[in-house]
C-alpha cells in the first residue's frame, strides 16, 4: 500500500508528459539522436517533475480533501502515517533528477529542470493556485523549461527552435487545462480555488480558450517563419491547429461539458502531433517519406 501511495504522489502521467517534452527539445537540436542519452534525459525529467508533483500534493492536501476527484489521493485520504515523509520524498526526487542531469549532461540541464519544478511547486501551487485565475497561465511555464532542458543536453547555443517550442508549450497549457477546468468546475468551486470557469463562467472561459488557441496556433508556425523547420512541419502543425480551433469554436457555441471534454482530449493529440512533426521534420527527409 505504501509503495502504491508513493507512486500516486508522483503524478506519473504529468511526469511522462514533462519527460517527453524534454525529449522533444533534445531531438529538435540533435543532429544524431543517442538512445541512451534520451533514456537518461527521460529519467531525469521524470524524477524532477515527480518531485514537484509530490510537493503539490503535500501542500494541497487540505484542498484535495474537499474535491471528490482528489479526495482519495494518499495524503488527502490519510493513507500515509506521516505526511512529512512526502516532503522528504519530494526533495529526494528533485535532487536525484537534477543530479542525474548534471552528471550525464551539464549544469544548464539541471537548472532548467529545477526551474520547471520551482514554477510548478512554488509559483503555481503556493503563490497563485489559491489566489488568482491566472494561476495556470503562469504555471504553464513549468513544462516549457523541460523543452529547454532537453535542448541544453545537446547544445545550449542552439536556442531559437527550443525557445519557440517552449513558447508553444506555454500557450498550450491554458487551452488544455481550462477545458479540463470546465469539466471539474464544481470541484474547484467547492474548494474555493479560483480557476477561470469558476471566476467567469463556462461561456466566457470558452471564448478565452479560443483566443488563447489562436495565439497557440500562430506560435506553432513561428519555427517555419524563422526558417528553423520546413514545409512538412508547417503542414502538420496547421492541420492540427485547424482541428483544435474548430473544436474551440464549437465549444464557444455550446460551452457544454461534452464539448469541453472533446477539447481537452484533442489538446493532448495536438501537442503530440506538433512536437512529433518537429522531430520528423528535423530527422526524416521528404524523400524518405516518398514526398
Amino acid at each position: 500500500m505504501q509503495f502504491r501511495s508513493y507512486l500516486e504522489l508522483m503524478k506519473l502521467r504529468i511526469g511522462f508528459l514533462i519527460a517527453l517534452s524534454a525529449m522533444a527539445g533534445y531531438a529538435a537540436v540533435a543532429t544524431k539522436v543517442d538512445g541512451w542519452q534520451l533514456v537518461i534525459l527521460f529519467i531525469a525529467g521524470l524524477l524532477a517533475s515527480s518531485g514537484s508533483a509530490v510537493f503539490n500534493q503535500f501542500y494541497d492536501r487540505d484542498l484535495d480533501r474537499l474535491m471528490p476527484r482528489t479526495a482519495r489521493r494518499p495524503l488527502a485520504a490519510g493513507l500515509m502515517a506521516d505526511s512529512r515523509n512526502a516532503l522528504w520524498f519530494a526533495g529526494i526526487l528533485l535532487l536525484a533528477g537534477c543530479l542525474i542531469a548534471v552528471l550525464a549532461f551539464n549544469w544548464l540541464v539541471a537548472i532548467h529542470l529545477f526551474l520547471g519544478a520551482f514554477v510548478y511547486g512554488i509559483v503555481y501551487t503556493v503563490w497563485l493556485k489559491r489566489r488568482h485565475w491566472t494561476n495556470i497561465i503562469i504555471g504553464g511555464a513549468a513544462g516549457s523549461f523541460a523543452v529547454l532542458a532537453g535542448a541544453a543536453a545537446v547544445d545550449a547555443s542552439q536556442w531559437l527552435l527550443p525557445t519557440l517550442m517552449a513558447i508553444t508549450l506555454f500557450l498550450w497549457t491554458p487551452s488544455h487545462f481550462w477545458s479540463l477546468a470546465i469539466l471539474i468546475k464544481d470541484d474547484y468551486a467547492k474548494a474555493g480555488v479560483p480557476m477561470l470557469p469558476v471566476v467567469v463562467g463556462d461561456a466566457v472561459c470558452a471564448k478565452l480558450i479560443l483566443a488563447n488557441t489562436v495565439a497557440l496556433v500562430i506560435s506553432a508556425l513561428l519555427p517555419t517563419l524563422f526558417g528553423e523547420l520546413g514545409v512538412l512541419y508547417a503542414v502538420v502543425s496547421t492541420g492540427f491547429g485547424a482541428r483544435f480551433l474548430w473544436l474551440n469554436w464549437q465549444l464557444v457555441q455550446d460551452p457544454s461539458r461534452e464539448l469541453a471534454k472533446r477539447n481537452f482530449l484533442f489538446s493532448m493529440q495536438y501537442l503530440a502531433g506538433v512536437f512529433l512533426a518537429v522531430v520528423i521534420d528535423r530527422h526524416v527527409s521528404l524523400s524518405t517519406l516518398g514526398l
